[in-house]
């Protein structure tokens, strides 16, 4: 008997090999720093793979341990928002993962429409205050994406979906990332939104980007 395929590596696996890229954007939807990166990392780069990956697998995205914590957390990325010229309203529900929403990405990203996808979640939840785990609002990102609401609702609602996320994490943090948002460009890998200059400037003299443990 041969050896059990895990289907979370296998699908991750397939989705690098079937499109290389220049680089790989890993996200938390529930992530400030991920709404004030996505659209920079959209328009700035040529190709991307989009990796959901779990903030709090990574230690890194988890509910801030104090309300002091919480609100450093907060005047951040008000303060990053503010030089970035970005809007910046938060969800009822900050600070919460948002589970089905993370795997509804990790759908639109076999489909090839994770960049629609993240780009209307992050809007919802961080212009507009919306709670993406809502299955209107994971409708309305669904609808931007071009992706089918019913495919998508029913992978918002399958819980084995989060072993990619959290495989996606454990790739981060063995190549040193100790936080999310992080950015592949070729071998290196840059965490943080505010070194997207830095990645952005690392890309425009690496070659195609190879997976990262590779």
């Amino acid at each position: 008997m041969g050896d059990v395929i895990n289907l979370a590596e296998h699908r991750a696996a397939r989705r690098r090999q079937a499109c290389p890229r220049d680089a790989e954007f890993f996200f938390d939807l529930a992530c400030p720093s991920t709404y004030l990166a996505a659209e920079r990392v959209e328009r700035g780069f040529g190709q991307v793979i989009w990796t959901p990956a779990s903030g709090a697998a990574l230690g890194a995205g988890s509910e801030p341990a104090d309300g002091d914590e919480l609100e450093r957390l907060r005047r951040h990325a008000e303060d990053r928002a503010a030089r970035l010229r970005l809007p910046l309203s938060w969800p009822e529900q900050f600070p919460a993962p948002v589970p089905a929403a993370m795997r509804a990405a990790g759908y639109a990203a076999e489909q090839g429409r994770a960049a629609p996808f993240v780009l209307a979640a992050v809007r919802l939840a961080f212009c507009g205050g919306f709670d993406l785990d809502d299955p209107e609002i994971l409708a309305e990102a669904a609808a931007a994406a071009s992706i089918g609401l019913d495919e998508c609702l029913r992978a918002a609602g399958d819980a084995r979906r989060d072993d990619e996320a959290e495989l996606a994490a454990r790739r981060v943090l063995s190549a040193g990332a100790p936080y999310l948002p992080a950015l592949r460009v070729g071998g290196r890998l840059f965490w943080g939104e505010e070194r997207l200059g830095e990645a952005a400037a690392a890309a425009r003299g690496v070659p195609a980007a190879r997976a990262l443990g590779r």
